[in-house]
């Protein structure tokens, strides 16, 4: 039985290592687009193409469900795939969901009108594609009212991470902080829209300082995949495998996500 998890590189390495850790009994298989990234630099037509590429291919290795654990295409395809791409008996579900459940302190099937919530300044830090998408904006005004949602584009931090020059992304990420904050000097909780940025999350933190609640993907996400499971089982695929695939060159990606995961990582070409 297996779950698809698809990303534009090696950022959703950091869902997979949450819901693997939350759901020791389902197989995952990873798909990472790794020759085509970053996605926050691509136009939407590109990023629907390459995601519903990769999502095939995860249909294809036995995943009935897929999670989308990538800001970007979940912004800027998701909608779109499942009104018209995803196929009838089967599912493709984004990161934006746990997020705005966790934000609003309401589940995501509570269909009642949008009312006020505690959290009233927001900071939303995400890939350059993913805040001209005004998605994660969109999906929380059907649920809550009076937020202020100040957005900073990130660009550069996912490729100095995919590089694994981590010097460069701290510098990156501290400067993107001082950009936000200087348009929005007190912000009560920040949103890290990216599944790379979990991996700089404590200089996130550091830079927001501890007056700020950060909101991460991977444990959100996987408690949620873990409610979703439980409500519908028959999602699960009959992919019986744990794999990793990409576009990328499997030896290089191989030794990126090994040295994120700190554990052996072996991916096969797509």
């Amino acid at each position: 039985m297996a779950v698809g998890i698809f990303d534009s590189g090696l950022g959703g390495l950091t869902v997979l290592d949450a819901v693997t850790k939350a759901l020791p009994d389902i197989d995952f298989v990873y798909y990472g687009d790794n020759a085509h990234t970053p996605y926050g630099v691509r136009e939407p037509d590109d990023i629907f193409d390459l995601t519903c590429k990769g999502t095939q291919r995860l249909f294809d290795a036995g995943c009935n469900l897929v999670i989308l654990a990538c800001n970007t295409a979940s912004a800027a395809a998701l909608r779109r795939m499942q009104e018209s791409w995803v196929p009838k008996d089967k599912r493709v579900l984004g990161v934006f969901v746990p997020l705005i459940e966790a934000l609003t302190e309401r589940h995501w099937g509570d269909n009642s009108p949008p009312r006020e919530v505690a959290v009233k300044h927001v900071a939303l830090f995400a890939t350059p594609a993913t805040v001209r998408s005004r998605a994660f904006q969109r999906e929380l005004a059907f649920r809550a009212v009076g937020v202020d949602v100040e957005a900073q584009a990130c660009g550069g931090v996912v490729d100095a991470i995919e590089e694994g020059d981590m010097i460069l992304a701290e510098a990156l990420v501290r400067s993107h902080v001082d950009a936000l904050k200087r348009k929005m000097p007190h912000p009560e909780a920040a949103v890290l829209g990216c599944t790379h940025y979990p991996l700089m999350e404590d200089v996130f933190r550091e830079a927001l300082g501890p007056e700020v609640a950060v909101y991460s993907q991977p444990q959100l996400v996987a408690a949620s995949l873990g409610d979703y499971l439980k409500r519908h089982p028959g999602m699960v695929g009959m992919g019986e495998t744990s794999q990793f695939l990409t576009t990328g060159n499997p030896r290089k990606v191989s030794d990126q996500a090994t040295r994120f995961l700190r554990r052996k990582v072996e991916f096969q070409p797509a």
